[in-house]
């Protein structure tokens, strides 16, 4: 096992032996691709890693031997375009299998990947170009990735290379294909790489604010073990789908790092339009035995009919990114027998709270913190938070190496310094911890509520209103308001079968209804029904500039 190479143990039969005997062996030089990959395409060369198939029927599966081949032909070919360590290359792949083959090309020559989605326009890959001064873009042919690509280079000085991985190949781009088939003979470097050098970056989309430059060195791919191995509880018998594009870092969280590490075969499926009876086709007819997915996946896969799906060979599940309602937990667990375990984590880092396979899930909580980092929940006043009390969750830095957790924002030292200060890391996520040490998510910092001396968090009340069958999507913030200081509003999409009962009637059926499912003090006392929310481009709702909008209102 490779994974043994970096864990002093590798297997729990508790939390507490989880907590007190969680201990890695961290290289001087680590590098995934060759202290992984490569050693897994020596020690099982026949053993798959990738089975990628898509929406057309189409499958490729890839065994380490492959992997190892076609990275080296990739890093070869990349090299020949004038790619070299330290060169911060984009990747805007989707889910095309080159996504693989590339990340770990550009590992073995020592170049920085940055993941990117396809959703980028022209505005945003300028802007990343000249923040991060990219060397390189390697996407897909299609026609608006190519365009939006086209249009930005003008503004992009450092850009020099365009690379397509197909179908199409417009001209004074480089053809992905040709050139890896083409390519010479690959020869590790006898001296590439320190831990500590830059190895990933992601743009991430804040809720307010030009995106950050989030920076890992090489070992944040070893961080992921965890992940991996004692979350989503994976073996070298496990074949594991994560739903995720390959531009978010859940990404590497689910379909890369820690899944090889520990040996597991990565399942993709690769698909334009999600669609739930499509996914559990694929799981059932490949045999998928880990699936990993936010909460809204499974809200979508609940109303099919999982009867008539064949899902024997699913064996786990895991869940995070928004609240996971009890009443999804719950039939999900009926019509599979598996019980649906919880994670958070951020951009900056890997898993920082998990629920465990040795735990009993509590629906709705982020589990218990992962024993990998040094975690403490402090209030306002800096001091520590007891049993239900509200404190944001921060990581100890001063006492030892946190190992998965970023190295700063990149060229942005004023940032990195606001957030990580006096030995500590603040995640700007508030939360509290019940008295069996499990974690329950509040809300971001800066978007808590202080209304009549209460502090609310959006998270709660926006979880509650999601189990009204009328509400689709929401958003909590605070008005001001001449008494209370602030009061809750809820920005509401409806289901289409209640749009034409947006009234006061539904707005008083949905604020009793809040006060029913969590403490009546927090209920929405102004409701707005809208078509769509403010997003940023990875989705998440920009409560900042719903707050805005309203205060420009009130003027």
């Amino acid at each position: 096992m490779i994974m043994n190479r970096f864990l002093k143990q590798t297997s729990f039969d508790s939390m507490e032996d989880f907590r007190q005997h969680l201990e890695y062996t961290i290289p001087e030089n680590f590098n995934f691709a060759y202290d992984v990959m490569d050693a897994w395409a020596e020690e099982a060369p026949d053993k798959l890693a990738l089975l990628w198939t898509n929406d057309k029927g189409e499958e490729r599966r890839f065994t380490f031997a492959d992997m190892k081949r076609e990275s080296d032909r990739v890093a070869a070919y990349f090299h020949s375009l004038g790619i070299g360590k330290g060169d911060m290359v984009m990747l805007i792949l989707k889910r095309r299998y080159q996504f693989w083959t590339s990340i770990i090309a550009l590992h073995k020559i020592g170049a920085v990947a940055i993941p990117a989605t396809f959703l980028l326009t022209a505005k945003d890959i300028v802007y990343r170009c000249q923040r991060a001064d990219i060397k390189a873009i390697v996407c897909c042919g299609d026609e608006e990735i190519v365009e939006h690509v086209d249009r930005a280079l003008p503004q992009c000085p450092s850009l020099q290379q365009r690379i397509s991985v197909g179908p199409a190949v417009p001209e004074g781009w480089e053809d992905f294909e040709q050139g890896v088939a083409q390519a010479g003979e690959w020869k590790k470097p006898e001296h590439l790489n320190a831990s500590t050098d830059y190895s990933i970056m992601y743009f991430t989309s804040g809720t307010s604010g030009e995106p950050k430059m989030v920076m890992h060195d090489y070992t944040y791919a070893l961080g992921h073990l965890s992940t991996a191995a004692f979350w989503h509880n994976l073996t070298e018998d496990s074949l594991h789908l994560t739903v995720a594009d390959t531009g978010w870092g859940k990404a590497v969280w689910g379909k890369l790092y820690g899944q090889w590490i520990v040996g597991a075969a990565i399942f993709v499926y690769d698909h334009e339009k999600f669609t739930p009876a499509d996914i559990l086709h694929k799981m059932e007819h490949y045999g998928v035995t880990s699936f990993c997915a936010p909460p809204t996946i499974y809200r979508f896969m609940i109303r099919e009919d999982l009867s008539k799906f064949d899902l024997s060979s699913l064996h786990y599940c895991t869940t995070a990114g928004e609240a996971l309602n009890g009443a999804v937990y719950e039939k999900f667990r009926d019509a599979t027998g598996i019980r649906l375990m919880e994670g958070f984590g951020q951009t900056e880092t890997t898993l920082i709270l998990g629920t465990f396979p040795w735990m009993e899930p509590k629906p709705g909580s982020m589990g218990v913190p992962n024993p990998q980092y040094d975690i403490e929940l402090v209030k306002t006043d800096g001091t520590p938070a007891k049993a239900g009390e509200v404190g944001q969750i921060v990581i100890r830095t001063n006492r030892r190496k946190q190992l998965g957790l970023f190295c700063g924002y990149y060229r942005d030292e004023e940032l990195t310094k606001r957030t990580w200060h006096q030995g500590l890391y603040h995640t700007g996520d508030l939360a509290y911890y019940d008295e069996d040490g499990y974690y329950w998510f509040v809300g971001r910092a800066d978007d808590v509520i202080k209304s009549s001396g209460y502090r609310i968090g959006p998270f709660e009340v926006e979880s509650a209103l999601m189990t009204h069958p009328a509400v689709v999507e929401c958003a909590i913030t605070g008005v001001p308001d001449d008494i209370r200081g602030e009061v809750v509003k809820a920005t509401i999409i409806l289901g289409k079968e209640w749009k034409d009962k947006a009234g006061d009637a539904l707005v008083k059926e949905l604020q009793d209804h809040v006060k029913r499912e969590t403490a009546p003090y927090k209920y929405p006392r102004v409701i707005e029904f809208v078509d769509e929310l403010p997003k940023t481009i990875s989705g998440k709702i920009r409560r900042v500039e719903i707050r805005e909008n309203d205060r420009n209102d009130t003027r």
